[in-house]
């Protein structure tokens, strides 16, 4: 059964009789039924009965059908509400807008419209980079998407795509202090979302591209990088890089080995799967094979489009072919970005001594860490029930806060390498071990300390305005 998470919760409201052992009852359906009891609150009694709200975490919806079946089968109890937690905070979506300052008077009103305004206007007219001061231009990034590569979703269109985009931009606010639009688009080429972009330039410091899919993703980015003054950032590729890099520098230094010794293998050849293989070898790893459903990608493979071309030109420098299993054995590293069940613990076990797993794919990896256990020496995943969880949100908004703080116009692969830096020292020599290679989101100080390291290398790379 699958891992109880908050992601699947309920709230059970549950009018309970006020007898002894009654409230017991519902709790021992409930954990009968797999469901992880996690909060009892009191919301009204009549005396003959209690009502409550029982909170539940859940395996997937119907793991989460099953425990309502079960609490409902308890003799004594009548329950009132059902409802699924993660649509609840769903609910008329997760973003407002508020002003920065109050307008408490006529002066007030005055200075932020009109006639004060106007001033402010002309000022801007006359000297153009006063919009990066005078704004919102200075701290707003556009989250943008067009639906097309969703989590692990697929092509679901822009407006299913929206709660993703607008997620996107409370990590923002809350992890790097950055006010972020989600903006979903409805274009049938890269070319429209490319001049629709480009025309949204004069409101945004940013644009965090975000769910697009591969190969246009690739064309999107550079077209927008080359022709925007503000920074351009394609998470799905970047930001995964960024983190992947940091984790493995760490888990590197805990298994003995040198990032220029690793043999690294890959599995899943788009966005994300092209961007770690060169930072990877930008970071100084020299033998990296990334290999996608017909195997592994290398020279003289036919009909590769231009993401997995530049694989088999680049990467793979040893021309390997074969199955994934078959270049995988003998290797330090493995690294999943591709989809569910490719690995089992008979794969990992061809794999060199202190050999290190990341399996990224959601919500289900590559190799499950109990398939893992006691066979590799170190395992992260993209999820947060496990260890080591190699999250985006390490990197993105720190990335964004050190661009803006920087007045960058551009994202270069020495503000990448310094945001990979910076994650990686946030988990302090004392702390590093196996089932901690990378920081939680939650540890105070990572974004700033990403933010910081960002915006010095912006200035070291001459790309600030």
């Amino acid at each position: 059964m699958a891992t109880p998470l908050a992601a699947f919760s309920l709230r059970l409201r549950a009018r309970i009789r006020n007898q002894p052992g009654v409230l017991a009852q519902l709790a021992t359906a409930v954990g009968a039924a797999g469901g992880s009891l996690v909060g009892i609150e009191i919301v009204g009694t009549d005396g003959a009965t209690v009502t409550r709200d029982v909170v539940v975490f859940c395996g997937s919806e119907g793991h989460a059908a099953s425990v309502e079946t079960a609490a409902r089968a308890v003799e004594g109890i009548e329950i009132l509400e059902v409802e699924d937690r993660t649509f609840a905070v769903h609910e008329s979506g997760k973003l407002t807008i508020d002003g920065k300052r109050r307008l408490n008077d006529r002066d007030d009103l005055a200075m932020a419209y009109t006639p004060g305004v106007a001033r402010v206007c002309l000022a801007i007219a006359h000297e153009p980079p006063l919009v990066h001061r005078y704004t919102m231009k200075a701290n707003t990034v556009a989250v943008v998407t067009d639906g097309t590569a969703v989590l692990g979703l697929g092509d679901i269109g822009p407006e299913a795509a929206l709660p993703v985009m607008e997620g996107k931009a409370v990590l923002f606010k809350t992890f790097g202090g950055v006010d972020a639009v989600p903006v979903c688009l409805k274009v049938s080429s890269a070319d429209e979302l490319v001049e629709t972009v480009q025309r949204m330039e004069p409101m945004f410091g940013g644009i965090n591209l975000e769910d697009i899919a591969a190969p246009h993703c690739f064309e999107v980015e550079k077209r927008l990088a080359d022709t925007l003054s503000i920074p351009v950032f394609h998470d799905d590729q970047h930001g995964t890089a960024v983190v992947v890099l940091a984790a493995l520098t760490n888990a590197s230094k805990l298994v003995g080995k040198n990032l220029s010794d690793l043999r690294v293998v890959l599995s899943g050849a788009g966005a994300a799967g092209v961007a770690i293989t060169k930072i990877l070898m930008t970071a100084g790893v020299e033998d990296v094979v990334a290999a996608d459903r017909k195997g592994a990608i290398h020279k003289g493979r036919e009909a590769l489009d231009p993401s997995k071309q530049w694989l088999a030109d680049h990467a793979n420098r040893g021309n390997r072919s074969g199955s994934l299993q078959d270049v995988l054995r003998g290797s330090d590293v493995f690294v999943g970005v591709s989809g569910p069940g490719l690995l089992d613990r008979s794969d990992l076990q061809t794999m060199a001594d202190g050999s290190i797993v990341f399996a990224l794919a959601n919500p289900v990896p590559e190799v499950l860490p109990e398939e893992a256990e006691g066979v590799v020496a170190i395992m992260a995943t993209g999820r947060s029930d496990y260890p080591n969880q190699i999250n985006n949100v390490l990197c993105f908004p720190g990335i964004f806060r050190g661009a803006l703080d920087a007045g960058a116009t551009r994202i270069t692969e020495n503000m990448k390498l310094a945001a990979a830096v910076a994650i990686a020292a946030a988990v302090p020599p004392d702390r590093l071990r196996a089932d901690e290679i990378v920081p939680s989101v939650f540890v105070p100080g990572v974004g700033a300390a990403v933010a910081a390291a960002v915006a010095d290398a912006a200035r070291a790379d001459g790309v600030t305005r």
